[in-house]
């Protein structure tokens, strides 16, 4: 069931924060190690409140809007945009293959699966957007195929909004997991993406605007990428050119992340994007 209602950062920060919540996640961490960041955390924070001389005004601002950020729902989206690459960084050191990028705040598990060849789920309007053909192949650090592997695919439409945080947009809308050939390979047509504002109606768009800052996304594609016996992939991928890709507010584009499509003579965008996975 659909609605027109508009979406808020509100509505988006809350549905995010319940996702999160549900998944009540643990790790398997030492209280030794807990102490250690715990320390090196809170004292790069008073070290950043004696370097600027923080006053007692900007310390009770700066307490109401964490009271802000909790109340509206935002921290799934504040720490993905301002914190997640840092940490997805870290992951990068241990792989070899494909470049990893940040999962943001708006994965959904277990979208629907489709075949190798196939279109995403999409409106009628949706479909007056450029169409993108999206394909590649799934391959080991050796170069062999990986039979079966998924492609799971999701973005934002052509507003910005993500299906199942905006309450106008049907539940699956440009979403899937594709499963790939024998061979590896997938060949996905959806919509050439936007560059999209995050929300900015509630106390993270504050917190940019205080500063100045914009809050623009360059256009991108998500994807998580697995096969049986490989460390699944989450990344990226963006478009050569694209407005933001310099300057993007979440600080997760890369250059190997981007993709340079070609406008065929059907005046589609076409573009090919093989994804290497480490072992296990």
């Amino acid at each position: 069931m659909t609605t027109t209602e508009s979406p808020t950062a509100a509505g988006s920060g809350s549905a995010a924060t319940d996702k999160f919540k549900a998944e009540r996640v643990t790790a398997d961490t030492s209280p030794e190690r807990l102490a250690a960041i715990a320390k090196d955390a809170l004292g790069a924070l008073n070290d950043v409140i004696l370097k600027h001389g923080v006053t007692y005004p900007e310390y009770r601002v700066f307490k109401q809007w964490l009271i802000d950020v909790g109340e509206g729902g935002e921290w799934p989206l504040f720490l993905d945009v301002f914190i997640e690459h840092s940490v997805e960084e870290v992951l990068a050191r241990s792989r070899k293959g494909t470049k990893g990028s940040i999962e943001g705040p708006y994965y959904i598990e277990n979208s629907p699966e489709l075949p190798s060849k196939c279109t995403l789920p999409m409106r009628p309007e949706d479909e007056k957007i450029t169409p993108l053909v999206f394909s590649g192949q799934v391959t080991d650090l050796d170069g062999n195929g990986l039979a079966g592997a998924k492609v799971e695919l999701w973005h934002a439409d052509n507003d910005g909004y993500y299906s199942q945080f905006a309450p106008h947009l049907p539940e699956w809308n440009l979403r899937g997991t594709i499963i790939a050939d024998e061979e590896g390979r997938y060949e996905i047509t959806t919509i050439q993406p936007a560059p999209y504002q995050i929300p900015t109606d509630g106390p993270t768009g504050q917190f940019i605007e205080a500063q100045d800052g914009h809050p623009w996304r360059p256009a991108h594609l998500h994807l998580i990428v697995s096969a049986p016996g490989k460390e699944s992939v989450t990344t990226q991928l963006y478009f050569k050119g694209g407005e933001w890709i310099d300057s993007d507010v979440a600080s997760a584009t890369k250059p190997e992340l981007i993709l340079d499509p070609k406008t065929g003579d059907d005046g589609k965008n076409y573009v090919t994007y093989n994804f290497v996975l480490d072992p296990a």
